[in-house]
């Protein structure tokens, strides 16, 4: 329909250089009704050659290639919709992943806290073990000193008193009585 609008349109150009051929200057607005009826005639022939053998092949090889644009323009279409889903779910994924993240890292931190606690409570129970056993080995030091401290002044005691007595004083009773009077003496 178109091409024949065109052809149409065309038709006044297609005439004028045989106006000019055949009568020259003056016989330009003279219509020479021959000319134009075959000039009719031959472009309505034309023109149904045309269409039997041109525009059909022509008429569908522009449908098809606007049928391959409408195809292009629809896969174009499906493609940037899926590139669009793929890229919400690649931004979900990496969501995902850094909120896993997060959650590994906050159970690092409690981990690490928690270990932190219990090391602490290990390390005040070993330094109270410590300083327990450090005491108990200095009363038992202490004891031991004392005993001995008492050992040596019963047995300087009980000397001197031999020597004021002018005998030798070391019989199990003398002792025990000696001890008896020391042990007075700390309380």
């Amino acid at each position: 329909m178109r091409a024949l609008r065109l052809a149409l349109a065309l038709l006044p150009f297609t005439a004028t250089p045989a106006f000019a051929a055949e009568g020259g200057a003056g016989s330009l607005l003279t219509p020479h009704y021959g000319l134009i009826t075959w000039t009719i005639v031959v472009f309505i022939a034309t023109l149904l050659v045309l269409r039997k053998f041109a525009f059909g092949p022509i008429l569908q090889a522009v449908q098809s290639r606007e049928q391959a644009l409408t195809d292009a323009m629809a896969a174009a279409e499906r493609d940037r919709n899926e590139a669009a889903k793929l890229v919400a779910e690649q931004k979900a994924a990496i969501e995902a992943a850094r909120a896993e993240a997060q959650r590994y890292i906050a159970d690092g931190r409690a981990t690490a806290e928690s270990m932190r606690g219990e090391m602490l409570e290990q390390t005040r129970q070993q330094q109270a073990e410590l300083l327990d056993r450090a005491r108990k080995e200095l009363e038992a030091e202490k004891a031991k000193a004392i005993d001995e401290l008492r050992r040596e002044a019963v047995d300087l005691a009980l000397a001197g008193a031999g020597k004021l007595i002018g005998q030798k004083l070391d019989a199990a009773a003398d002792r025990k009585l000696v001890e008896d009077y020391l042990g007075s003496l700390s309380k």
